[in-house]
């Protein structure tokens, strides 16, 4: 079909293709372009927030008003409306360049105003991250427990603010003692529980930080840790090992942290975060700690401002609370 739209036949049939349809012929022309994990997000998205608005209709009967309706309804309900209104955006182009439509009804939508400045009454925005104290006391925690590698897991994790796919990627090599600095390029990715290890997607995504002297200390202890468990199991031991890894040597599930994290939150009645809420905590305790916006940005490897911005206005409680303390202090006489 999709040879037969570009040929200009079957004309009349394409007028009457579905949106779903179409999107279908859009996605099996696009998604070569496109890395495993993008493609696979890219459907999963899709599928999830334009089909069950658009998928039975004809493409045809799609209006401009409608187009903005549904826009507004994704707002109510997801951050990513933006990203949204991108795939919608390429389908409808897609279609006229195909000669399904005659026009983009997509291309004439306003993506809503993000609410998040404006209070609502009744509403309470759950926070997902950490105080200084709460991580004070979920380190502890770990650190008396028994299992070595999740306490040098989440340290990263908190220590970093790295992502979940690249601290799951990291090998000895990413790791300079000498210069104390850890490098992250590269993300871990599972699809049919085959796993790859892809270049990080952006230029900003690739960066190399900086290391404090107590996980330098904590990352060696742990190479030297696993490299004896593994002789005194009769493995001999790679030249590059993976820093977390299951049994057989291979990296662990994507799932691991977050069922793990769960499962420790759950036992010990700690404030309910996510593995993401941990970057977040990393960036905002940066803020406290006098970071600037750049150096956060550059830290986490944002490649849009906004995202450090955004993590910017929820600076924990302790900064706000002390705002006005600075203000009377700093006009004593």
């Amino acid at each position: 079909m999709a040879s037969d739209l570009a040929n200009g036949t079957f004309v009349g049939e394409a007028k009457a293709l579905t949106f779903k349809e179409v999107y279908l012929q859009w996605f099996a022309t696009h998604s070569p372009t496109l890395k495993p994990s993008t493609r696979k997000t890219t459907k999963q998205k899709i599928e999830k927030h334009l089909l069950p608005h658009f998928g039975k209709l004809k493409m045809r009967d799609i209006s401009k008003p409608y187009c903005q309706e549904v826009i507004n309804k994704i707002a109510q309900n997801i951050k990513s409306v933006d990203a949204m209104k991108i795939y919608a955006n390429q389908i409808f182009k897609y279609a006229v360049k195909m000669d399904i439509i005659p026009h983009n009804p997509m291309a004439y939508v306003t993506v809503p105003k993000d609410g998040s400045n404006f209070v609502t009454e009744g509403i309470i925005e759950e926070r997902d991250y950490w105080e200084k104290h709460e991580i004070k006391q979920f380190l502890m925690i770990m650190k008396n427990s028994d299992d070595f590698m999740d306490y040098v897991l989440f340290h990263l994790f908190i220590y970093t603010g790295a992502r979940k796919g690249e601290i799951l990627s990291l090998h000895e090599s990413d790791v300079d003692f000498a210069n104390k600095t850890l490098t992250l390029t590269k993300t871990l990715y599972y699809e049919d529980k085959s796993f790859s290890f892809q270049t990080s997607k952006t230029t900003t995504s690739r960066r190399t930080i900086s290391l404090d002297s107590v996980t330098l200390q904590l990352l060696k202890k742990w190479l030297t840790y696993r490299k004896q468990q593994l002789l005194a199991a009769g493995n001999g031991v790679e030249s590059n090992l993976l820093l977390f890894a299951r049994f057989d040597e291979t990296p662990l599930r994507l799932a691991y942290p977050n069922d793990k994290l769960n499962n420790i939150i759950s036992k010990n009645k700690l404030h309910k975060v996510t593995v993401h809420g941990l970057r977040h905590t990393h960036a905002s305790l940066l803020f406290e700690a006098g970071a600037s916006i750049k150096e956060v940005q550059e830290r986490l490897g944002h490649s849009d401002i906004k995202m450090t911005m955004n993590i910017y206005t929820h600076v924990t409680k302790t900064v706000k609370e002390q705002t006005a303390t600075k203000f009377q202090k700093y006009l004593e006489l």
